[in-house]
């Protein structure tokens, strides 16, 4: 498929990137198109994203002639945006800025996962850190306040280390970014600390810019929570479950494939990042970003639920969540 890239997403810091541009006579139940668009991010937990369309396995699910495009995000808050202005149909996003939409009144479903683990804490060389109780006083960085490395993060920081950032009068600093840049920052000194998902913390492992001061297993949820969902809107789960079907089965054969051929989903994801993003990552930095990721869709809403509390208990969510309705696993099962 011919793709006309409108910027570069990461390391220019500049608009998104769009593969053939917004999906044409698409509304936001989608009844009556013929062409979709699925959004994700170049990010390793999305990997089930870029082999389905590497795989062209979205066209072979849907009904003959649909066409499929692609969209791909710097962040979850984009992606939420696009998903209810209708500019997309569906796609891998965090569960941070599903769940924050969601609680907001965003009429969302979460259909299935996309895959659990991934985000690492590191700590920049020089910058004193041995324990995440030299946080104190330090900047730390995230992909968007209130995302899911975010809320991770300051989960983790506030309920062992009673350790909290500016933004809830404590005494980390808190900065956002795009995680493609982290590796820069650390070299720079602009930041101490970085909440981030892979690959992008084997990248800087991999560069010497800084260390692993949290592994993935010790991160707040890091185990259990889903890294990716896949996310569609409630109207088109009403109005067009075939089309939901349709779309999440492929998702499903994107990530048994992953399973089954993990070897060439690696190939495949850094193809895919180098395309979106203009840099190539080495087949050592996926490899070791692979080993801490598992790629399922299945979700539970409990897990999601827990996250969400964490997310009010920080001061991100204005209310108490209830999830209840969020996820929709009848398409999965």
């Amino acid at each position: 498929m011919k793709k006309i890239f409108y910027g570069m997403v990461i390391l220019a810091m500049s608009l998104f990137l769009s593969a053939c541009g917004e999906s044409a006579g698409a509304d936001s139940n989608g009844e009556g198109t013929d062409e979709i668009t699925i959004g994700y991010f170049p990010n390793i937990n999305h990997v089930a994203g870029m082999v389905a369309e590497e795989k062209e396995m979205y066209s072979e699910t849907l009904p003959d002639g649909t066409k499929v495009n692609y969209q791909y995000f710097p962040d979850g808050s984009a992606f939420m945006t696009a998903l209810e202005t209708g500019d997309i149909q569906g796609g891998l996003v965090g569960p941070g800025p599903a769940m924050n939409h969601f609680t907001s009144g965003a009429k969302i479903n979460v259909v299935a996962a996309g895959s659990t683990g991934g985000t690492v804490i590191m700590a920049r060389n020089g910058a004193n850190i041995e324990s995440p109780e030299d946080m104190a006083g330090k900047t730390f960085i995230s992909p968007r306040v209130g995302c899911t490395h975010d809320v991770q993060f300051e989960t983790m920081m506030k309920e062992e280390y009673g350790i909290t950032s500016d933004r809830i009068d404590g005494k980390m600093k808190h900065v956002t970014g795009k995680p493609a840049t982290y590796a820069s920052l650390f070299e720079t000194g602009k930041v101490d600390v970085a909440t981030v998902p892979e690959p992008w913390a084997s990248s800087i492992e991999a560069e010497g810019n800084g260390e692993v001061l949290v592994d993935t297993p010790n991160v707040a949820y890091g185990e259990t929570l889903p890294a990716a969902v896949f996310v569609t809107s409630q109207d088109l789960v009403k109005n067009n479950p075939d089309m939901v079907q349709n779309i999440v089965d492929a998702h499903k054969q994107a990530t048994e494939f992953i399973q089954e051929n993990p070897e060439e989903a690696k190939q495949i994801a850094i193809k895919k990042i180098k395309d979106i993003t203009d840099q190539e990552l080495s087949k050592e930095v996926i490899d070791n970003a692979w080993e801490r990721i598992d790629f399922t869709y299945d979700v539970e809403e409990k897990h999601l639920q827990d996250f969400a509390n964490s997310s009010y208990d920080l001061g991100f969510l204005k209310e108490k969540p209830d999830l209840t309705g969020l996820v929709d696993k009848s398409f999965i099962e």
